[in-house]
């Protein structure tokens, strides 16, 4: 009977395998290798559909079939948050790709989701203009981006990239082609050059809308203006293809600034971040971000070196010169007309002290995360206010420094534990910074992690949203087929 039963699950893969052929074309439809994995868990099929309507079939035949679906892009975050509790065919989006209704002038473009973003850059510079994303992840897909609401420096005055959504086009769980929002051509005539997804409270995003799973997915609320039923495209950000998979989105587009300074400071503790971003904030700079990085701090020399020496010209935060071991950079982007931005970069420097340093290139660390692979990778969200007090907190849990990295201005940054700490220190750790996170509004997010960690530790925290999340699922997705388990609560 085993044996029996065994010939007919091989017919009956082989026989979806030729379906997803048909589908997809022979090239592009296949059994999966052990490189196709999601948090760890292995696909049986890889599907890569040529369209919208081609993955509207894939997704179709799962549903007669009763197959599971995750979505995948470039991969670069396919390890972050929970296993899927089941992968049976793994959509690949890279055919889903192009840049659409973008022509010269319009504040807005209608992008793929499989395209790459340095790509989607790439075609809006011949115009002179850019997305105001900046994910960290290299060669992420804009579809990846929005799935996973990652967002890079330029958060602070544009928030996340779910702020730019103007439309999206998204298929269902059954296969179904959804609308929402506007699409690149209706969104043409409605859209002003220069319109911006709105500039990051001084609350930071965890009193703000937030678009990942970990930050409720779509809680935002729709203002004066807003286009009817972008509430439903931004539920889609950060829901990891467990609510819907992303066809294309239509996105605001902005014009490239003529100028950009970078202004810098060496920091060396938490509490002087918080007091120098409150005077960064005051100052009247309009900053397109504020940066900080908090690598853990070089010992001092056993000797002091010449502040001469070459090399240590023109460091001000190196150790031989001041005494004290550099711990990190607090950095400001600021953009706009040439003149103007100069004029600003000085009464930052200003604020700033003696110590700011102007430089026409981002530092070599910029929009980078702090975290490598294999190291369990968190994210604080907290009001700005608190910051300190939450890397504070972070350090005390651990017993020394952490790599911290972020958006200082956003009170958004990120940490890396080393994975060989066992998950049980890594949940006591948690549950330290959490509650001290939890009476300041704040949350601490696992990211990423090893596997044994993932298993073991409460990834998400207390999250207030879950009933939602958990009601949209039950819409959007009733027999949980895409991506179960990737959501919050085993959604």
């Amino acid at each position: 009977m085993a044996d029996a039963a065994r010939s007919t699950d091989r017919l009956e893969a082989l026989d979806i395998t030729r379906k997803l052929a048909a589908i997809c074309g022979t090239p592009f439809a296949r059994f999966a290798g052990p490189a196709d994995e999601v948090a760890g868990r292995t696909a049986r099929w890889v599907a890569v559909p040529g369209g919208p309507h081609a993955a509207a079939e894939v997704l179709r035949l799962a549903a007669a079939h009763d197959l599971t679906v995750v979505p995948r892009g470039a991969g670069t975050k396919i390890d972050w948050g929970a296993a899927p509790a089941q992968v049976d065919i793994m959509l690949d989006t890279g055919r889903l790709a192009g840049v659409w209704h973008e022509p010269r002038g319009a504040a807005v473009a209608e992008i793929g989701a499989g395209t790459p973003l340095r790509a989607v850059q790439a075609t809006l510079a011949r115009t002179n203009r850019r997305l105001p994303v900046d994910a960290p992840s290299p060669g992420a897909t804009l579809g990846g981006v929005l799935a996973a609401d990652e967002s890079g420096p330029l958060r602070h005055r544009h928030g996340s990239p779910c702020a730019q959504l103007v439309g999206v086009r998204y298929l269902d769980a059954d296969g179904e082609l959804v609308s929402v929002g506007e699409s690149g051509t209706e969104a043409l005539g409605r859209a002003t050059p220069g319109s911006g997804g709105g500039r990051a409270s001084g609350r930071g995003p965890a009193g703000g809308a937030g678009g990942d799973p970990g930050r409720g997915g779509g809680d935002a609320i729709l203002g004066r203006g807003e286009v009817p039923g972008l509430d439903v495209a931004r539920l889609l950000c950060g829901s990891q293809g467990g609510l819907g998979v992303l066809v294309s989105a239509t996105m605001r587009v902005h014009a490239v600034p003529a100028g950009r300074l970078w202004v810098s400071r060496p920091v060396w503790t938490p509490l002087e971040v918080h007091d120098l971003v409150r005077a960064v904030l005051a100052a009247g700079v309009d900053p397109a971000a504020v940066e900080l990085d908090l690598p853990v701090p070089v010992p001092l020399p056993r000797r002091r070196i010449p502040p001469t020496h070459p090399s240590v010209v023109n460091r001000p935060d190196h150790p031989a010169v001041t005494g004290r071991p550099a711990a990190g950079s607090l950095v400001v982007l600021l953009e706009g007309g040439p003149a103007d931005v100069t004029e600003r970069a000085e009464r930052l420097t200003a604020v700033l002290g003696a110590e700011a340093i102007v430089s026409h290139h981002a530092p070599e660390w910029w929009g980078r995360y702090p975290f490598a692979p294999g190291d369990t990778a968190l994210r604080i969200e907290v009001p700005i206010n608190d910051l300190h007090a939450a890397v504070y907190a972070l350090r005390d849990a651990t017993g020394g420094p952490v790599p911290v990295r972020g958006s200082a201005g956003a009170g958004t940054v990120h940490a890396a534990l080393s994975g060989a700490l066992p998950p049980e220190r890594v949940a006591s750790i948690l549950t330290a910074v959490r509650s001290v996170l939890i009476a300041r509004r704040g949350r601490c997010v696992v990211v990423a992690a090893p596997a044994a960690v993932r298993r073991a530790v409460d990834l998400w925290g207390e999250l207030p949203t879950l009933p939602r999340l958990r009601s949209a699922k039950a819409h959007l997705d009733p027999h949980h087929r895409l991506a179960p388990g990737r959501l919050p609560g085993g959604l």
